[in-house]
């Protein structure tokens, strides 16, 4: 990521990490090119407005020697601005102030695109629970468990994480969207849904369990 806004680049690297997706951050574009020429990475997040070079310029001296993807980031939210980020070679653009999850969502389908996803696997299999990201389903058993969207959400951030506690706090920032603020008041109802859905007896939980006063925990053991 080429970013010189340190508090919008650790927000990402946050975020996308939750994903999945480990982030090194350039804050100018020099060493940001730098960096690149080692090699070694598989996607480029860059601003355009950065201190010591233009964006655009970072993005055609990006392609006159790689084909790395480039997701451009910009302040800037005029169509003349989007149309020569993308003639320059990027392969998407998103304008600032945007939604770590939209980000997330374009980052992964550009990598999809270009035949990788950083090496995130499509289903997460926990003994006889799965996890399918592509489908948004879960099957226990071989069978469809019902979970809403929000759900899904946060079993997938739950499983990204399996052995690790997580807040509540962690747990929403992961899955926050505009829309869901009785989603963040009701937190634990939407637990207590989805241990109806894959615990085998949810009054006494197996795969996700509750950790008294730091939040809960995924299970990396699961039954077979």
């Amino acid at each position: 990521m080429i970013e010189d806004d340190s508090r919008l680049a650790a927000m990402v690297t946050e975020y996308l990490a939750a994903g999945g997706l480990e982030v090194t951050v350039a804050p100018r574009a020099d060493r940001g090119l730098a960096l690149l020429a080692r090699g070694g990475f598989q996607a480029v997040l860059l601003d355009v407005m950065l201190p010591d070079l233009d964006g655009f310029e970072v993005c055609r001296r990006i392609r006159a020697g790689s084909d790395v993807p480039v997701l451009m980031l910009t302040a800037r939210g005029d169509d003349t601005d989007r149309i020569v980020g993308l003639e320059l070679g990027a392969d998407d653009y998103l304008p600032k102030p945007f939604n770590p999850r939209e980000l997330l969502a374009r980052l992964r389908a550009i990598l999809r695109r270009r035949g990788g996803d950083a090496g995130r696997r499509p289903l997460l299999r926990f003994g006889r629970l799965e996890i399918d990201r592509e489908a948004r389903a879960v099957r226990l058993d071989g069978r469809d468990r019902p979970l809403t969207s929000h759900q899904f959400d946060l079993l997938v951030a739950l499983a990204e994480s399996a052995g690790r506690v997580l807040s509540r706090e962690a747990l929403m920032a992961r899955v926050r969207a505009d829309a869901l603020e009785a989603f963040d008041r009701s937190i634990d109802v939407h637990i207590s849904r989805i241990r109806a859905a894959i615990e085998d007896d949810p009054r006494h939980p197996r795969r996700i369990i509750t950790v008294r006063g730091a939040g809960y925990v995924f299970a990396r053991a699961q039954d077979g």
